[in-house]
């Protein structure tokens, strides 16, 4: 790819054990923290009421029109789409990107999020048959999306020092 000044920018695909993690860490900590709030808030946090009895569709743990996929698809959407990373993704190094390495906005999140939220089996079987090689998921590429990882070296000619 080029830079914006002719010159090759490097962008690095995060692998998918990595994404794994991410995803793992993140549907571990959202669960706990929405179990807290549920358990504090009582019935009001509890979709039910408003959705259909039982899972339409299982994507591993989380459940097609649960509540559970829904909170994960806001949180995905509102923290990839402003800051590029989840919570798992910064523990991980990892950022949601354009295709040249550059922020995504809130549409381009909620594309790609729809996916790992709601039918993550067969949005990466999607992406490993039809892409291979791409390190894609199908809601990636919907989304014009890449995960890579992230450089926490210092920027060039930077010297990071301690005080003291």
């Amino acid at each position: 790819m080029n830079g914006r000044d002719g010159e090759v920018r490097e962008v690095r695909i995060a692998s998918w054990r990595r994404r794994l993690g991410a995803w793992l860490i993140d549907i571990i900590l959202v669960g706990i923290l929405w179990d807290l709030l549920a358990g504090a808030a009582g019935p009001i946090t509890q979709f039910h009421f408003w959705l259909p009895p039982g899972p339409i569709f299982s994507a591993w743990f989380v459940h097609l029109g649960s509540g559970d996929a829904l909170i994960l698809f806001a949180y995905w959407t509102v923290l990839e789409g402003t800051r590029g990373q989840s919570l798992g993704k910064m523990a991980l190094g990892l950022k949601v990107t354009d295709r040249r390495g550059d922020a995504i906005d809130l549409p381009r999140a909620a594309i790609q999020s729809f996916g790992k939220a709601f039918l993550l089996p067969l949005d990466v079987l999607i992406g490993w048959i039809a892409m291979p090689g791409s390190g894609q998921r199908l809601f990636n590429r919907l989304s014009e999306t890449i995960v890579v990882l992230v450089d926490d070296g210092a920027p060039e000619g930077v010297r990071y020092v301690r005080p003291g």
